[in-house]
Parts: structure tokens; sequence; C-alpha cells
């Protein structure tokens, strides 16, 4: 296998991961208003990511840098053309990070009311936003000869992206609900279970309509296995989040967020960036990949360290199992 496939493979394992664990920390910030009715159930349902949220946020940054060492051209061409909804996530992550941290430093009820706000949208924003660009990066963007993006932001905001849009809305919400239902214990949970169940059926048909329109515009037999297996996790999610049996419930979700990014990127092989105008300007795997020895170079630093962060992640993630509820947060 080429080094260019190897590392297309490992971008993809990447932003796949990020969206697995950073979708139900979207999930439990956007439905932070939703499921805590006090100021005491929503510190329960942050403390159910507190231990977590920035280390999953390592992802993206490594995903980013995999990109830039790997793919220089793809790189600099999305984030030219995408500059806006991407700064527009930054900004929105930047904020919801400060929210976590700040939102505990005063007492007063308006002082945390912003912060929640901060939560909420830095939570939304980024969950409509991954969606909208990763549907366009599926779909194709005007490129011309010099493979530099000549469109404008209405260009980005077309059926199919906003499409994209709404079902990653709707399946991080459902996540975080069957995330929350995981970690806690009490009313909270209960509700977080009776939302799972009812967000999920929305969530359902925007995936599905979803996925079959990314399969009328790019496909391969592979974007169809995993097409057809996401479907099937989510509904397994599902019918286990409605007998309450939330582990298999969020088993269920991840592995659904994981094969829908695994069939966009299989849509998407050998390109990596299609151009709506003329094929030339496409850039694939191939011509916008470093040169053979940077990619050598970065393989051997990825067999070494990558075995160490997951390890670390992983023990993270066990450290912090138990569930919590309102009787473990004190009352000031």
């Amino acid at each position: 296998m080429e080094l260019t496939t190897i590392w297309f493979l490992l971008v993809a394992v990447l932003f796949t991961g990020y969206f697995i664990l950073e979708g139900f920390d979207f999930g439990v910030g956007m439905l932070l208003p939703v499921l805590g009715r006090d100021d005491r159930e929503r510190r329960v349902l942050i403390n159910t990511i507190g231990p977590v949220w920035d280390g999953n946020e390592v992802w993206l940054i490594t995903a980013g840098g995999a990109m830039f060492a790997a793919f220089p051209e793809w790189y600099a061409t999305l984030f030219s053309g995408f500059y806006l909804p991407l700064l527009l996530i930054l900004l929105a992550l930047i904020a919801r990070g400060v929210a976590f941290e700040y939102r505990h430093k005063r007492p007063e009820a308006a002082w945390k009311r912003r912060w929640d706000a901060a939560i909420f949208w830095g939570s939304v924003l980024p969950a409509i936003l991954w969606g909208v660009a990763f549907a366009n990066i599926l779909r194709g963007v005007p490129l011309d000869a010099d493979h530099e993006y000549v469109g404008g932001l209405l260009n980005l905001l077309n059926p199919y992206a906003l499409l994209g849009g709404a079902t990653t809305l709707a399946l991080f919400a459902t996540h975080g609900a069957v995330f929350i239902a995981l970690k806690t214990v009490g009313e909270v949970r209960e509700r977080a279970g009776a939302l799972a169940v009812r967000l999920g059926v929305a969530t359902a048909v925007l995936a599905v309509a979803f996925l079959s329109w990314t399969l009328t515009i790019r496909s391969s037999a592979a974007a169809v296995v995993f097409a057809v297996g996401a479907a099937l996790a989510l509904l397994g999610g599902l019918a286990a989040a409605r007998v309450r049996r939330e582990g298999w419930a969020f088993t269920g979700t991840a592995v659904a967020i994981g094969l829908a990014v695994a069939t966009l990127f299989a849509a998407l092989f050998p390109n990596v960036l299609p151009s709506t105008l003329d094929p030339a300007g496409t850039l694939t795997a191939t011509n916008a990949a470093s040169t053979p020895y940077t990619l050598k170079i970065m393989t051997w630093v990825a067999v070494v360290f990558t075995p160490i962060v997951l390890a670390y992640q992983g023990w993270t993630y066990w450290v912090f199992r138990k569930r919590i509820g309102v009787a473990h947060i004190p009352q000031h």
C-alpha cells in the first residue's frame, strides 16, 4: 500500500475518532439547557465530560496536523476556501473551552447563565458546521486549474451541505443524550434516556436521507457497506436506548458516527477535494501529498507515539468511568 493511501486512511481515522468523541461532548453541551433544570443538574451534565472534553479535542489538532504535513495542498486549499466556517468553528470551540473553565468562578446566576449560553452555542455551531464542511468536501467545490477555491460563501450553503449540517447536529445530540444516560443516575438519567429515543427517530430519518444522497453523488462498494452499517448501528443503538441498555446504546451511536464518517471518506477516495469546475483542478491523495521522504518520517513517528496517546486516553476514560448524580454535587 502506498504511503499516500496510508496517510489518507490515517487522516480518516483521526477525524472518525474526533467525531465519535467530540460528538458526545457537543451533544452534552447543546442539551445543557434541556436536561439541566437547575444549577446542580447542569453541573452534573458538565461533570460528565469535564475530565475528557479537552483530550477529545486533541484528535482534531492531530487530524489537522496530519493533513498539514501529509497533504499540504489539501490543507491550504481547504483552509482558504472554507475560511469563514472553520474560523467560526475555532471561535466556538474557544468560547466553549473558556466557559468550562470560568463558569464556576463566581456564584451569581447571571454569570453562570452567560457561560451556559457559551457552552450551548459553542456546541451547536461546530456540530452544524462540521457537517456542512464535510458535505462540501465530498460534493466538491469550485477549484481552478491551480487548485484555488474560486467560489463564495453561498457555494458552501447548498441543500446537500445544509442537510449534512442538520444530520451531524441531530446525530451528536442523540449521541450526547445517550452518553448522559450512560454517565448519570436518577432523574437526569431517566430524562436523557427518554430524550435519546425521541431524538433518535428524527436523527435516523436525517441520517438515512443524507447517506442516500451521498451515495448518489459519489460512491464505492466500501462506501455502500459503511452506509448500511451506519444505519443498522444507529437503529441498534436506539433499540438499546429504548430498553435502557445505555452501554449498548452508546456503542451503537458511536459505531454509527464512525461508519458514517467512513462512508464519506470511502466515497471520496482517491480524491481529497473534488473540483466542480474542471476535473484538472481536483485534488487527489497523490497530487496533494508531501514528498515520499516526509511521509516516511511521519509514518515512523506515528508508529511510535500513537499507541502511547491511545493508551493514555483510554486510561483517562477508565479512571472516570463511574456514574455521577446530583447527590455528588455540593449545594454551593
